[in-house]
């Protein structure tokens, strides 16, 4: 055994039974005839050892056999309990059908069921009543060398809006993709809820409901509370990133603006989402044979990713020569109240920073043919908002409309692949924030893309873990925008992909990491030393799901 595998061992198990009770170390029927012997495993399993192969095609089986995704969800995270290696292994090798299942889409459905799915811990709840006493419940989680945290307090979960504690699915599920996409090992990752109640009436009367029954708590105690968990979060685990998740758009801009100067942390909804975008919106461009600068974009939606977007969208525009004013003039916003103008007086700072002079409009129609854009972003979960008017309209003013339909879940999207391929007459290059299958149209297969955080977080991860960054930078996630678009091959673009498949998302994600640790070496937050080849260092380093030889 290595040294930190005998460190785990005598933590967490003293005798065989309560080792096959340990989802970080047993190996069930793969246990060699020497460590059975080792550690009194003798008639504790079954005789026959299994290779880590013959078990992955057992979990198989009874993955596919199950007919729903939930059903599905609950036997991996079964898996995941009792096997942590094994699950790593399976949902890695077969990522293009798993990831869908332990992420979006069918996380959204898992967050909603969360109550009546729950099996055991999966992280850690910290509530109202734990202020004053955070660091406590903080050294209550069994592992101490946490590098990587999802936080959400569940107020905003996809486009589902305010399940409390019920969010915990998300945490789970990110910091699954961490290990997955990246390679960061399992024991150091640690998914949080900070549960200060909800507004959702139907959880407050649920007697299954798992969080505490009271309605949310906001404005002064807030933000204590939250500032406890940050200083106590430095003091437990100083060298952890802190990647916050699902908080609702005041929170999520008041607590990245609060916090990024002192602590490593970042907002996944605001700057990853943007990432992806931009990533998409690169590869498009290789297919219209456009600029950047010359794009015009209309948002559907006004919240973290919709503003997130857009301030990526400025960077990436300054650098191809537009001042700032110039790029924010090449965005456009349609809220639930119409389009963001400077005449109205009902839009807060956020929506300010993007107000055009332009004419009120309050059918998005109608503002499709003013201002016609060239790109479409959905962002502000509610299907169906891209009708087939205009998608018609988008394709009479565009050779090649942009059509991003990003809301969570696929319940949510403004349209589905098939809707704007078909509107479109197949010009449409579209992407989803949901996994979408291939769609036939008149014997042409096109494959629509996925606009999956997935690509960029667990990169972005990496690469500020392996070099020791001391802050997140924004101009990181332009690196890793361009670094992914860089991934998508010609034969992925005559396919209407503008993502590379996810069956090479441990290469995409190390080659975001290098990107991100040059920046963080070059601006001087780097508290590693640079080694000869990053590249190389980062890769070495990753965790790969394979069972270790304990004797």
């Amino acid at each position: 055994m290595t040294n930190y595998d005998s460190k785990l061992r005598k933590q967490l198990y003293k005798s065989g039974f309560e080792l096959l009770h340990n989802p970080v170390l047993n190996k069930g029927t793969a246990f060699t005839e020497r460590e059975r012997d080792e550690f009194g495993l003798r008639g504790l399993l079954p005789p026959h050892v299994h290779s880590q192969k013959e078990q992955i095609i057992r979990v198989l089986k009874n993955f596919r056999a199950k007919t729903s995704p939930l059903s599905k969800y609950i036997y991996l995270m079964g898996l995941k309990d009792r096997n942590e290696t094994l699950f790593y292994r399976a949902v890695e090798d077969n990522i293009e059908e798993m990831m869908p299942i332990i992420y979006t889409p069918t996380i959204g459905e898992v967050c909603v069921e969360y109550g009546n799915i729950f099996r055991g811990p999966q992280g850690l709840f910290i509530t109202a009543k734990d202020k004053g006493h955070i660091e406590d419940v903080l050294r209550n989680w069994p592992y101490e060398n946490i590098r990587a945290i999802v936080v959400t307090d569940g107020e905003r979960i996809l486009g589902l809006g305010d399940l409390g504690a019920n969010g915990m699915g998300i945490p789970v599920g990110k910091l699954s993709l961490y290990t997955v996409c990246a390679g960061i090992n399992p024991t150091a990752c640690l998914p949080i809820t900070i549960d200060v109640g909800t507004n959702n009436e139907a959880l407050l009367n649920s007697v299954l409901y798992v969080g505490t029954k009271r309605k949310r708590i906001k404005g002064k105690v807030y933000d204590e509370l939250l500032e406890e968990f940050f200083v106590s979060i430095k003091k437990v685990f100083p060298d952890a990133l802190i990647q916050l998740e699902d908080f609702a758009t005041h929170n999520a801009f008041a607590l990245l603006n609060r916090y990024r100067n002192d602590y490593c942390v970042f907002d996944d909804d605001i700057q990853g989402t943007a990432s992806v975008a931009l990533a998409g919106i690169y590869s498009a461009l290789k297919i219209t044979k456009e600029k950047l600068r010359d794009q015009k974009f209309l948002f559907m939606g006004m919240g973290e990713a919709g503003l997130g977007i857009g301030r990526l969208l400025v960077s990436a525009m300054l650098e191809e020569g537009l001042t700032e004013a110039q790029s924010r003039r090449r965005c456009f916003y349609f809220d639930s109240k119409g389009l963001v103008v400077n005449n109205r007086q009902d839009i807060n700072a956020l929506k300010r920073e993007f107000a055009q002079d332009h004419q009120p409009e309050t059918n998005f129609l109608s503002a499709v043919q003013s201002i016609k854009p060239t790109a479409l972003i959905g962002v502000c979960g509610q299907p169906k908002v891209f009708t087939e008017p205009i998608i018609k309209e988008m394709s009479r003013l565009n050779k090649r409309p942009v059509i991003f339909a990003f809301s969570n879940p696929s319940s949510k999207a403004e349209c589905t692949a098939q809707e704007a391929y078909t509107w479109s007459q197949c010009q449409a290059i579209f992407a989803g924030g949901s996994p979408f299958g291939p769609v036939k149209i008149n014997g042409k297969t096109l494959v629509p893309g996925q606009g999956n955080n997935a690509y960029i977080f667990p990169g972005i991860g990496l690469g500020v873990l392996s070099c020791g960054a001391k802050i997140v930078l924004d101009e990181m996630f332009l690196a890793a925008a361009k670094t992914l678009s860089k991934e998508v091959t010609p034969k992925d673009l005559g396919a209407g992909r503008i993502y590379p498949p996810l069956t090479k998302i441990r290469i995409i994600s190390a080659k975001i990491a290098q990107a991100v640790a040059e920046i963080a070496y070059k601006r001087g937050i780097a508290a590693k030393s640079k080694p000869i080849n990053i590249l190389h260092k980062i890769k070495s380093n990753m965790y790969e799901p394979n069972y270790k030889k304990f004797v």
